[in-house]
């Protein structure tokens, strides 16, 4: 299927590792010129050249969502090269319970993995509903579904993005703009990998049986491949989808058993 966005340019989060270069090369190999942000500019580097390879153009943009100044550089770059599709990815916070976080934790954690992503994303949006068209995904869990263990901070403040993108969405749909959420669940990328490690060491036992047990919750079978992930976020951000907003889309392999 020919998805329609050959030529277009997106920008994309968090692209150096996981689920973001899985967007990034998806979106590639459907012709999209594409802007790569994250933290690391050789891995960043490494994905760009993956991308080049097939035939689109690739940039890289340094971007700390912890650092002010970086989030300015990024918004910046957008008032003067501006994109088509963004992709709003962050890492996530290290594995934790309630009650017991540190406060100050909340606000550092907020700060990144809310209110920077809100600023890129409305920096984004001008063009977009001035050329009455625009796809905005924003990579969260399932966690805001049915909450994790152990991951508290994740749990709530992805939600928090949640609740904004769904606003967002009905406020900017007229305009041909459209505005999901992709649920990934398990899928096999160095966040899982350090989920299990985690899990590993709580629970005594190996790495190799802690994701044993994780996979065997999973009806599918197995870890999602982050390939299977990006071709669901390039569908979402195709011509065809645009009548699909304010949707949270789970990528999962039947994890979440919720209707």
């Amino acid at each position: 299927m020919d998805l329609g966005i050959q030529g277009r340019r997106a920008l994309v989060l968090g692209a150096s590792q996981g689920l973001g270069q899985a967007i990034a090369l998806a979106l590639a190999g459907e012709g999209v010129n594409v802007v790569l942000a994250a933290r690391s500019i050789d891995k960043l580097t490494d994905t760009a050249e993956q991308c080049r390879s097939q035939g689109v153009n690739a940039e890289v943009l340094e971007l700390d969502l912890n650092q002010p100044d970086s989030v300015s550089s990024v918004i910046q770059h957008l008032q003067s090269h501006p994109v088509d599709i963004l992709v709003s990815n962050s890492g996530g916070p290290p594995p934790g319970t309630v009650p017991g976080v540190d406060p100050a934790a909340w606000g550092t954690h907020f700060q990144a993995m809310v209110l920077n992503q809100i600023q890129i994303i409305e920096a984004a949006l001008g063009p977009m509903r001035a050329q009455g068209w625009g796809r905005v995904l924003a990579v969260s869990s399932s966690g805001i579904q049915i909450p994790i263990p152990h991951l508290a901070i994740s749990n709530t403040l992805r939600s928090s993005l949640a609740a904004y993108c769904k606003t967002l969405a009905g406020e900017v749909a007229a305009d041909g703009v459209t505005v999901n959420l992709l649920l990934p669940g398990r899928v096999n990328t160095p966040r899982i990998q350090s989920i299990d490690q985690n899990a590993a060491a709580k629970q005594g036992i190996s790495e190799e049986q802690a994701r044993d047990n994780s996979i065997a919750t999973i009806p599918a079978g197995r870890y999602g491949r982050p390939e299977e992930f990006g071709a669901v976020a390039a569908f979402y951000a195709s011509e065809q989808a645009g009548y699909l907003t304010g949707n949270q889309i789970r990528v999962d392999g039947g994890l979440i058993r919720a209707l």
